[in-house]
């Protein structure tokens, strides 16, 4: 299995103590009856709790037991494999002795794995030898026997010591060529040693922190096994203090504004918050996976196969302070990326617009960007962005614009009634989104105000990570044909809707005592199209693709196992825009043109290509020279794409005659709007999507 739940998923479930107090079973045995329950009756697809789903709880919870394959041995697999068909029995019947081996299994193998590493970590490594580690655990089978095991952890320190010490050489390297004396040259041995030393600290702070996990995280290790059989989105968060629950629920890293999701041991960056320090920063991108975390110039700590809540508590902190990430990047290079924390910008969130022009041509083309759909629900009357839309709509008419795009790429979502609204200022009236729960026919969101706030030519820009509420808003004007879609090959696809319910409400007066038994996130609803289409899973896809640097990688919600499935329902009816006379496959043909003869797209989709190679090798040599000549080999290869964007020439942007007496009062909205201005100078998305504004026409 290649991907994980969010925020739970994949978390190694580790348990250090077979003694449970009487208390505490009886509290499991509801706690597991009250969440079947809700499960049951509220998630949105009806689960038969039979063998079949027995082994899939089974699969996911051994992955997520031993998720690198580090600990178990053969013998001990077959043994929890007798329970393969039995989960589901024992679910029903409040039984936890599949549990409870496992509890004892994984036990005994820490315990042996701790002394492995210790005494590996006694001895050098001899980094001339010619031999290789998979760092893939779906590629890896689980060892044969103690002995082998023992082998694969020898592989496994001296992959880690060899690639920090391959940093701290080059480190090196660089210093003597820059003649730089403050930082102090050491003897290959000497380096080995202390990096040595500081493996086996992390490994020491590593097993220090399986040894705290509480009875609440070992039972939702095993309850999110059950929870994700059902979907990848219904997730069951233990009691915790209102803090990390909080960080549960968004996933949101204060201080630097991403969003993550936990990956193969990983922590995995999902989303960055638009107008965060990170964001402003640039470095850090979607798909990264975070590999240390330091304070400022401080040591790093290893944050592999740490749990997510901790991770982030690493990397919070106050407002100015700096924090280092060493990354992962999708190409498999690394890099130290550092951030001053900074809480989010809203001004940068806001829907804002530009006017746009190729030289020598008349044509003006509105470019309005709308990083997400949010809302003041907080406020009456609270700012929302629907009516900023129609704001920067209006403005743009006064300027008699030639065509208009919509631009959603990066867009997660939010306020599904905005984007009601949003639709409407684009058609009469009409149906934009169908909803459908487990039981009745699908309920219709519609807009009923027949006027038209832009009526001209439109391109909505979308990309992988458009998700939500923008795949609803751009589907509804592919629908339509009301614009030209234009963007990667698919949206994310995230076409459900998820509450979450305290299980403290679902217990009887005599279950009282047993509180808190903590919260689920269920999925209850699904998003369908108006043509009867499900934005679940597929997202949707665009007119016109453009290459993208994820045009060969598999991202969004696909990526899950157990995702909700791609469906179809009766379409509902609507009227089509008549008001395009130009024919789809004439501007299509065109852009295709286009794209073959742009020498940077041309650029975009090598890249591409390669980061697809470097993702998929993941096998690797122990041996250092070869090690540093493949690492140089990267490095060099990745400097022909390093800036693909080149600054295009031709491309006017200017700011709207009613915004330019508010920007000009301001030194930090001018020199904001400076950068801006600049980035999409930059951006070929945008150039190509004037020209297929120039064939609409």
């Amino acid at each position: 299995m290649k991907a994980l739940a969010l925020f739970l998923s994949g978390c190694i479930f580790l348990l250090f103590s077979s003694y449970t107090p009487v208390d505490q079973i009886k509290k499991n045995e509801v706690l597991v009856k009250v969440i079947l329950q809700k499960v049951r009756t509220g998630h949105f697809e009806s689960k038969e709790i039979n063998d079949q789903f027995s082994k899939d709880a089974y699969d996911l919870y051994l992955e997520r037991l031993d998720l690198n394959k580090r600990f178990l041995i053969r013998e001990d697999i077959e043994q929890l494999s007798n329970y393969k068909t039995r989960i589901d029995d024992e679910l029903q019947a409040g039984s936890f002795r599949f549990f409870e081996l496992s509890v004892e299994i994984i036990n005994k193998r820490i315990k042996n794995a701790e002394a492995i590493y210790k005494e590996i970590l006694d001895k050098p490594f001899d980094f001339t030898k010619e031999e290789d580690l998979e760092l893939d655990p779906d590629k890896r089978d689980f060892a044969a026997n103690e002995t082998v095991l023992k082998e694969q952890w020898r592989k496994y320190l001296k992959y880690q010591t060899m690639t920090r010490l391959h940093e701290k050489l080059k480190l090196q390297e660089e210093a003597i060529e820059k003649n730089d004396t403050s930082v102090k040259i050491k003897t290959m041995e000497e380096l080995e040693v202390s990096i040595r030393e500081k493996v086996r600290k992390n490994h020491e702070d590593w097993f220090n922190r399986l040894y705290k996990l509480d009875n609440d995280d070992r039972m939702s290790y095993y309850l999110n096994a059950v929870t994700s059989v059902y979907d990848p989105h219904t997730v069951f968060f233990p009691p915790r203090d209102k803090e990390n629950f909080d960080i549960a629920m968004s996933g949101k890293l204060e201080g630097i504004g991403a969003r993550l999701t936990e990956k193969g041991g990983y922590v995995k960056v999902q989303r960055i918050v638009i107008g965060s320090a990170a964001y402003r920063q640039g470095q850090l991108e979607a798909g990264d996976l975070i590999l240390k975390v330091a304070q400022g110039d401080k040591e790093p700590v290893d944050v592999v196969d740490m749990r997510i809540e901790n991770v982030v508590k690493l990397i919070r902190g106050k407002k100015g302070t700096e924090v280092r990430l060493t990354v992962k990047k999708v190409d498999g290079a690394t890099m130290v990326i550092p951030i001053i924390r900074d809480i989010v910008n809203l001004e940068e969130t806001y829907a804002k617009s530009v006017l746009l022009k190729k030289t020598g041509q008349e044509r003006t083309i509105g470019y309005i960007d709308l990083p997400k759909f949010y809302a003041d629900f907080n406020k009456t009357n609270g700012r929302n962005c629907s009516e900023d839309v129609k704001r920067e709509l209006m403005k743009l008419n006064e300027e008699n614009v030639d065509g208009i795009i919509l631009d959603l790429r990066d867009n997660g979502g939010g306020s599904l009634n905005d984007v009601v609204k949003m639709a409407g200022l684009f058609i009469k009236q009409g149906p934009i989104v169908q909803i459908k729960s487990k039981k009745g026919a699908p309920y219709i969101l519609k807009d009923d105000d027949p006027d038209i706030q832009y009526g001209g030519p439109l391109v909505v820009l979308v990309n992988s990570f458009s998700a939500s509420a923008s795949e609803i808003l751009a589907a509804a004007m592919q629908d339509y044909h009301r614009a030209v879609i234009v963007g990667s090959a698919n949206t994310f696809g995230k076409g459900t809707v998820q509450r979450m319910f305290n299980l403290d409400t679902y217990l009887s007066s005599e279950q009282i005592g047993l509180k808190p038994l903590g919260a689920i996130k269920l999925t209850t609803q699904k998003f369908y199209r108006i043509d009867g289409r499900t934005t679940q899973m597929k997202g949707m896809v665009p007119d016109i693709i453009l290459p993208d640097n994820y045009s060969y990688i598999e991202v969004g919600e696909k990526e899950h196992d157990y995702v909700i499935a791609w469906d179809e329902i009766e379409p509902v009816a609507y009227d089509d825009w008549k008001q395009s006379s130009v024919p789809m496959d004439r501007i299509y043909q065109n852009s295709k043109d286009r794209v073959a003869q742009n020498p940077t797209f041309k650029l975009i989709n090598e890249n591409a290509l390669r980061m697809k190679r470097q993702r998929d090798k993941t096998l690797y040599t122990l041996n250092l020279e070869q090690f540093k000549a493949e690492q140089k080999r990267r490095s060099e290869e990745g400097k022909k794409y390093k800036d693909i964007q080149k600054e295009i020439k031709d491309l006017e942007i200017s700011s709207l005659a009613t915004d330019i007496p508010d920007i000009n009062s301001d030194s930090t909205k001018m020199k904001r709007t400076e950068k801006w201005h600049k980035s999409l100078k930059k951006d070929v998305y945008l150039d190509e999507a004037i020209a297929i504004i120039s064939d609409m026409m």
